[in-house]
C-alpha cells in the first residue's frame, strides 16, 4: 500500500471513529509540519507546538494523543542522526535524568483527567521563561548540570509536568544547557531523552485510555507531516554556527516558557 493509499485509510478511519471535518484534519496537518520544522532547528518543542496548535480546535484529550506518535517518530529520527551507539552513549550520561523523569512520567500520567494542569504551568513557565530571557541578556545565571541533586529534581520535575501535559522539553532544555554542549550532541541527547520519554508517554496513555483505537489513527495521520517538517528543519540547522543554534534555543525556550504562562493563566 503506497503513502496516498495509507493516508486515506488513516482519514477514512478518523472519520468513522471521531468525526472530525476534514478540514480540520488538513488544519492538524499543517501544525505538525510547523511543530517538525521548529524541532529540527532547535532539537525540541514539537509537543508544545502541537499541544497549543491542535488544542485551539480539538479537545485536549485528543491534542494530547496526536502528539504521541509523531513524538515518538521524529525524536527517533534525531537521536539516531548520528548512529546507535552515539545514542547510547547520550542515554548513558544522563540516566540519572533520565530515570527520574521516566518515573515521575508514569506516575503523573493517570493524573491526567484528574488534576488542573494550569498550577502545572505556571510551576513551569515562569521560571523557564525568566531562566532563557536572562541568559539572551547574557545575565551569568547557570544551574549546576552536574550535580546529582540537580539531576534528580530537574528529571522529576520535568516526568511530572510531562506525565500531565505531554510536555517536557523545557525543563530538559534549561537542564542541558548548563552542560555547554555542541549543538550537534544537543540535538542527539535531546533527541535521546525526548524519544525514551515518548516510549513511556505512550505505553503511560495506552493505559490512561488516552490513547486508544479511537486516537490512534488521528496520532498516526500526523507522523508523515512531522517527518517533513523535521527534515526542513534539519536542513535549516545543519547551516546555523553554534552560537546562532544556542540564541534559537533560548528563543524557543522563552517563547514556550510564555506560552505556558498564558496556558497556565487563560488554558
Amino acid at each position: 500500500m503506497n503513502l496516498h493509499a495509507l493516508a486515506f485509510q488513516a482519514v477514512y478511519t478518523l472519520g468513522m471513529e471521531i468525526d472530525i471535518a476534514l478540514p480540520l484534519v488538513a488544519l492538524a496537518c499543517g501544525v505538525a509540519v510547523f511543530a517538525g520544522v521548529v524541532k529540527g532547528i532547535v532539537g525540541f518543542a514539537m509537543p508544545m507546538v502541537l499541544v497549543s496548535g491542535l488544542g485551539s480546535f480539538l479537545a485536549p484529550e485528543l491534542a494530547l494523543a496526536g502528539l504521541i506518535l509523531p513524538t515518538l517518530v521524529t525524536n527517533a529520527m534525531q537521536a539516531l542522526r548520528q548512529g546507535f551507539a552515539a545514542m547510547l552513549g547520550s542515554l548513558r550520561r544522563y540516566r540519572l535524568f533520565l530515570a527520574m523523569g521516566g518515573a515521575a512520567l508514569l506516575a503523573s500520567s493517570q493524573l491526567f483527567s484528574q488534576i488542573p494542569a494550569n498550577a502545572f504551568y505556571l510551576l513551569l513557565g515562569v521560571p523557564v521563561t525568566l531562566y532563557a530571557v536572562a541568559l539572551l541578556l547574557g545575565v551569568p545565571l547557570k544551574l549546576n548540570g552536574k550535580s546529582r541533586a540537580t539531576s534528580v529534581a530537574l528529571g522529576l520535575f520535568a516526568g511530572a509536568i510531562g506525565g500531565i501535559s505531554g510536555v517536557w522539553g523545557p525543563v530538559t532544555v534549561a537542564y542541558l544547557t548548563a552542560y555547554e554542549l555542541s549543538k550537534e550532541e544537543q540535538m542527539r541527547v535531546q533527541g535521546a531523552i525526548y524519544g525514551l520519554g515518548a516510549v513511556l508517554l505512550a505505553f503511560a496513555h495506552l493505559a490512561s485510555g488516552v490513547l486508544d483505537a479511537r486516537t490512534i489513527p488521528f496520532s498516526a495521520l500526523l507522523v508523515l507531516p512531522a517527518v517533513l517538517g523535521l527534515w526542513i528543519g534539519f536542513r535549516i540547522q545543519d547551516r546555523m554556527d553554534q552560537s546562532l543554534f544556542k540564541k534559537a534555543t533560548l528563543v524557543v525556550l522563552a517563547i514556550a516558557g510564555l506560552n505556558l504562562i498564558r496556558r497556565g493563566l487563560f488554558g
